[in-house]
């Protein structure tokens, strides 16, 4: 699995997460409970994970979706 966004704003990951679903893209939502645990503020980061032979696809979903800015290079 490699790391596609990382991000502390619920909705942005949750837009990613439906453009993910829709595409059928599957991924793990990686510190949400870490997030709770820190009482909700949202300041740590949760990361979103696709798996390396999904990464492609993923990226250019991102791309044009106007997030590629969002998506973590590697």
């Amino acid at each position: 699995m490699i790391e596609l966004l990382r991000s502390n704003d619920a909705v942005l990951l949750s837009y990613v997460q439906n453009l993910l679903d829709g595409d059928g893209i599957e991924y793990l939502l990686l510190d949400s409970h870490m997030s709770i645990m820190e009482g909700s503020l949202g300041i740590l980061p949760r990361r979103l994970m696709v798996s390396e032979d999904d990464k492609m696809r993923a990226r250019r979903l991102l791309e044009n979706a106007g997030l590629g800015d969002h998506a973590i290079r590697s």
